[in-house]
C-alpha cells in the first residue's frame, strides 16, 4: 500500500540523503516520486505539509472472516488497537489549542492549486485542503479509522466495501457531502488525475449510490487485500465545484473542499496562507482530533542556500534539516545557544524505500545490465559519505530499507520456491550470493573497484581507445547526463563523474527548473535522474506503478528506470494478492531481489534519524508517532511565542 498518512516525515537530503519533507508520506497527493518536489516524496530541504490527513479502514483484519456489521476502521493484516469508542489517537494532546501561525519554506515555485493532476506545480500544503474516506493512523503497520466516513464494512466474500459518510460532513462553502460527491471523485481521478489512480484502483469494477451517504465500491477480484482500505484514503471533491470549474485546468483558483483547512490567501509563485476553516466538521472525529490546530504560511525561495539563511534568521519556523553539512557545521549561531532554536536527532522507524541515481533502461545505452552494474559499482558511497554527509548515512541496499520487507542473505524456503520457476530469467548470482556493493578505502579513487568496473564494462564492449570508452563495434562514445531540479544535489553528481571519468565516461550534469523537470520525466526525457522511491510498512497497489510493464512507458508514469521484466510483473500481481503478512513478506523480499539483481540504478543512503529544527513556541504531545515527530498534532504556545522576539 502506498504510504499516504500526513504526519510522518519523509526525508530526502539533497545533500544525497533523505531528507525531511514534512508530509509526509502522501504520494498520491503531492506526487512524490519525481522531486517534484519530492518519496513519495519531492521539493528539498523544506516542510512540505500537505495536510492530507492520512485515510483509515475497517475493524477486522482483511484476511480473516470478514466484520458482519459496519465498523469504525479497517486493518489489513491482524486486528485494530483503537476500539470502537476510540476518542483520539495516543500521540495526540486532544486538549492542543487551536492558534497561531506557523511559517513553512518551499523550494521553487507553484501555479497550481490542483495536486491530482499531471499539469502544473502544485502549492504545497494544497492537500490539507481537501479530507479522505478514512485515515491512516501511525502507531500501527496499516489500519486506517474512520474520516469523511464514519463507517466502512467490507462484503463476506471480499468483493465490494461500503462506505457510510458522516452525516455532519460539509464542504468549506458549506455544502453537504454526498455519495455522489464521492462517485464524481472517484470517476474524476481514474479518468482526469495522473495515472497512478487507474492503476492504484485498477481492480474497482464500479462505483454504486446505496443511499445519499452511502456508496458502494464493487472489487473484479477477491484476492487483492489492500483495496478496500486504501478506498479508504480517496480524497473527495466537491461535484458543484468542479462542475462550475475545469478540473484539469489546474490554475490558481483556490478549490472548495471538505478538509481542515482553506486557501486565505496567496502571492503566485511566491506564498500562501492556509487558515482553519471555522467550526469545521471534523473538528470532533476521533482521528482528527488535536491535529491541525495552527494556520500555515509556505514562503518560496529559489536558493537553498538563501531558503537556510532565511530559517536562522527566523522567517520561518520548522525545517526537516536536510543537507549534513548544515547539520555539522551550519547551526553555530547564539539562537541556538539560547534556546530559542532547537535542534533534535529524532529515532524514525519508517520504510525509508530507495534513494538512488535511477538509469532509464528506455535508453540503449542502459539496456546492458554488466554495463549499469559497472556504474553502480564505480560510485564511491563511502568517499561520499565522509567528505560529504559527515558520515551519517547508511547505504540502501534494498529498495524497501529500514522495514522487515528488505530482503537480506540468500533466498530460502517459500521465497526460494518463488524464484527457481524462474531461473532461466534471472541472473545466477541470485541464487548464489547475499546482494551486497563494493564498500571501498573511501578516497575516491580505489583502484580496486575501479578495475572491477573497468573488467565489466570490457565484457559488455565498452573499450578504452585515446583515453575515453567507446563501443568496441561501432566507435559510439559512452557519454550521457544526469538531469537535476536542484543545484543542491549537484555535488553529489559530481561524486560520481569524477569516479566515472577515471572510466573513461563522459557524464555530465544538467540542473533545471523545477517545471522543466516535471516536463522532462513525465516524458522520461532523460538518461538518468537522482529521486527516491518511497515505500511503506505494506507494500502494494502502488508498486504497479513502480515495476509493471504495461505501464513504463506511460506519460507521468512512475517507472522511472523502464523495468519490463515479466519476472517482476508476476511478483508485483503475487505481493497484491498476499494473504496474510507473513506472506507478503515473503514475496516483497523475492521481489526485492529480482529489482537489486536487475541494477536498474544506483543505491543511494538513507537514516534511521530525522533531523529537525525549529523556533521555540511549539508544545507538542509526550508520545510519538512512527516518524519520531508528529508535527500536525503539535501546536503554537503563546507564552513560548512571546518569549522569541524575532
Amino acid at each position: 500500500m502506498r504510504v499516504l498518512s500526513l504526519n510522518s516525515l519523509k526525508i530526502l537530503d539533497c545533500s544525497g540523503a533523505k531528507h525531511l519533507v514534512l508530509t509526509l508520506r502522501c504520494r498520491l497527493c503531492e506526487r512524490v516520486q519525481r522531486p517534484r518536489h519530492s518519496n513519495k516524496k519531492r521539493l528539498s530541504s523544506l516542510i512540505c505539509i500537505i495536510l492530507l490527513n492520512s485515510f483509515v479502514l475497517s475493524s477486522s483484519p482483511l484476511h480473516a472472516e470478514a466484520p458482519p456489521s459496519p465498523t469504525h476502521g479497517i486493518s489489513i493484516f491482524g486486528d485494530l488497537k483503537y476500539p470502537a469508542n476510540f476518542t483520539y489517537f495516543d500521540y495526540v494532546n486532544p486538549n492542543a489549542p487551536k492558534g497561531g501561525n506557523v511559517k513553512g519554506a518551499a523550494f521553487g515555485s507553484f501555479d497550481s492549486f490542483n495536486p491530482f493532476i499531471i499539469k502544473g506545480t502544485p502549492a504545497i500544503g494544497i492537500a490539507g485542503v481537501h479530507c479522505t474516506l478514512l485515515t491512516m493512523v501511525d502507531d500501527e503497520p496499516f489500519s486506517l479509522y474512520g474520516y469523511l466516513a464514519e463507517k466502512v464494512e467490507l462484503a463476506p466474500d471480499r468483493k465490494s466495501v461500503m462506505f457510510t459518510l458522516n452525516k455532519k460532513a460539509k464542504f468549506s462553502d458549506g455544502t453537504p457531502v454526498t455519495a455522489d460527491d464521492v462517485i464524481f471523485s472517484f470517476d474524476t481521478l481514474i479518468k482526469k488525475g495522473t495515472p497512478l489512480y487507474a492503476q492504484y484502483y485498477k481492480d474497482v469494477k464500479n462505483v454504486e449510490k446505496t443511499a445519499p451517504n452511502q456508496v458502494r465500491f464493487v472489487f473484479s477480484t477477491d484476492q487483492n487485500r489492500e483495496l478496500a482500505a486504501i478506498l479508504g484514503q480517496l480524497p473527495v471533491f466537491s461535484k458543484a465545484f468542479y462542475t462550475k470549474h475545469n478540473f484539469e485546468s489546474g490554475n490558481l483558483t483556490p478549490p472548495v473542499g471538505c478538509g481542515p483547512y482553506k486557501v486565505e490567501k496567496f502571492q503566485p509563485g511566491q506564498e500562501v496562507t492556509y487558515t482553519l476553516v471555522p467550526g469545521w466538521w471534523g473538528e470532533n472525529v476521533p482521528s482528527q482530533k488535536g491535529r491541525n490546530n495552527f494556520d500555515l504560511t509556505f514562503i518560496y525561495y529559489r536558493d537553498q542556500t538563501v531558503l537556510f539563511e532565511a530559517f536562522k534568521a527566523g522567517d520561518h519556523d520548522f525545517r526537516g534539516e536536510n543537507i549534513a553539512k548544515n547539520w555539522a557545521q551550519g547551526y553555530d549561531i547564539p539562537p541556538v545557544e539560547e534556546g530559542k532554536l532547537i535542534r533534535k536527532v529524532v529515532p524514525n522507524h519508517l520504510p525509508q524505500g530507495m534513494q538512488m541515481f535511477i538509469f532509464n533502461t528506455r535508453k540503449p545505452l542502459f539496456q546492458d545490465r554488466k554495463v549499469r552494474e559497472a556504474l553502480t559499482k564505480a560510485f564511491d558511497f563511502e568517499w561520499a559519505n565522509k567528505n560529504l554527509f559527515f558520515n551519517t548515512y547508511t547505504r540502501s541496499l534494498s529498495y524497501f530499507s529500514n522495514s522487515d520487507m528488505a530482503s537480506a542473505g540468500l533466498p530460502q524456503d517459500d521465497e526460494l520456491a518463488l524464484l527457481e520457476p524462474h531461473k532461466d530469467q534471472l541472473p545466477a548470482e541470485l541464487f548464489k550470493q547475499e546482494f551486497k556493493l563494493p564498500i571501498t578505502n573511501a578516497t575516491g579513487n580505489d583502484r580496486r573497484i575501479l578495475m572491477t568496473a573497468d573488467k565489466l564494462l570490457k565484457e559488455a564492449g565498452w573499450v578504452i581507445k585515446d583515453g575515453r570508452r567507446v563501443n568496441k563495434k561501432t566507435g559510439e562514445l559512452f557519454t550521457f547526463e544526469i538531469l537535476l531540479n536542484d543545484p543542491a544535489y549537484e555535488r553529489i553528481a559530481l561524486a560520481l563523474q569524477r569516479n566515472l571519468k577515471a572510466l573513461g565516461i563522459d557524464m555530465t550534469t544538467r540542473t533545471v527548473t523545477l517545471p522543466q523537470y516535471i516536463q522532462k520525466t513525465a516524458s522520461f526525457d532523460y538518461d538518468m535522474i537522482l529521486t527516491n522511491i518511497p515505500q511503506s510498512e505494506t507494500p502494494g497497489n502502488e508498486q504497479r506503478d513502480y515495476w509493471v510493464s504495461k505501464y513504463a512507458d506511460l506519460k507521468d508514469g512512475r517507472n522511472y528506470s523502464g523495468v519490463k521484466d515479466p519476472v517482476v510483473d508476476e511478483l508485483v500481481t503475487l505481493l497484491i494478492n498476499s494473504p496474510d503478512r507473513q506472506t507478503l513478506r515473503t514475496r516483497v523480499h523475492a521481489l526485492d531481489r529480482v529489482l537489486q539483481w536487475g541494477y536498474y540504478g544506483i543505491p543511494g543512503w538513507h537514516s534511521k534519524e530525522s533531523r529537525i529544527a525549529y523556533w521555540n513556541k511549539f508544545g507538542m504531545p509526550d508520545k510519538k508517532p512512527k516518524d519520531g515527530v508528529g508535527f500536525d498534532s503539535w501546536w503554537v504556545d503563546s507564552a513560548l511565542e512571546k518569549k522569541l522576539q524575532r
